[in-house]
């Protein structure tokens, strides 16, 4: 892979205020290294997309770099009538939608259930050594609540509740208009409005998160792509 393409040790010093456009602007020009910004920076946001239409991990992560590696080819196409970000968004959920149309993914039945016990375990408020692991369990709770929603809400809470989208910002990523994002919200939240929703809440920003070591490995893997395109 050329050096173009390498996860650059001195991205640092570029600014961090760059706005995407100036981003995307200076990687047309040439600076291609300097895309990693722009994965880095909504690499969690288009995960949480993909997952909200994908009902696996994997899948979505690939997804996210199919998006990434298609924006990047087109990145001179990239007019400014829209945000970089819905952008890119709408560009992976026509991707993910692609992919159910096609068949290739099932859903599999979920049913997920927690008893009163657990639930005065995961709401204790008494500061035992357990706390952090109880902690992690009522995200994953919450996960699993947000999973057993039809794909249609699913999509709309997670950008709304989970990212914190606008309605607007929603409706232009899903492509549908602001008053379905609103329809469909309502719905989600009655869904989940259950003692686990009430609990839990549902607005928690550590949920489905993306980063680490699978930030860095979509980062490498689209990076490595691109370079092959050379």
């Amino acid at each position: 892979m050329g050096t173009t393409y390498r996860l650059h040790e001195h991205l640092s010093t570029v600014p961090s205020l760059l706005s995407d456009e100036e981003v995307v602007a200076r990687v047309v020009a040439g600076e291609t290294a300097l895309y990693e910004i722009l994965m880095r920076r909504y690499n969690q946001r288009l995960f949480r997309i993909a997952r909200s239409i994908v009902p696996d991990d994997d899948e979505a992560e690939d997804i996210m770099q199919h998006a990434y590696v298609q924006a990047f080819g087109s990145l001179h196409q990239f007019a400014g009538k829209a945000q970089f970000s819905t952008w890119l968004a709408r560009i992976a959920v026509y991707e993910a939608y692609r992919r159910t149309r096609k068949g290739k993914l099932l859903r599999p039945a979920i049913s997920h259930r927690t008893n009163d016990n657990d639930m005065d375990a995961v709401m204790s408020p008494d500061p035992d050594p357990e706390k952090q692991a109880l902690s992690r369990e009522a995200v994953s709770i919450l996960e699993e609540s947000i999973d057993t929603l039809p794909r249609i809400y699913r999509s709309v809470f997670m950008l709304r509740e989970i990212e914190g989208l606008s309605t607007a910002e929603t409706a232009a990523c899903l492509d549908i208009t602001a008053e379905n994002v609103k329809v469909r919200l309502l719905r989600a939240r009655q869904l989940l409005r259950t003692e686990l929703y009430a609990r839990v809440g549902a607005s928690s920003s550590r949920a489905f998160q993306f980063m680490g070591d699978r930030c860095d490995r979509v980062v490498r893997n689209v990076l490595a792509t691109l370079g092959d395109r050379k």
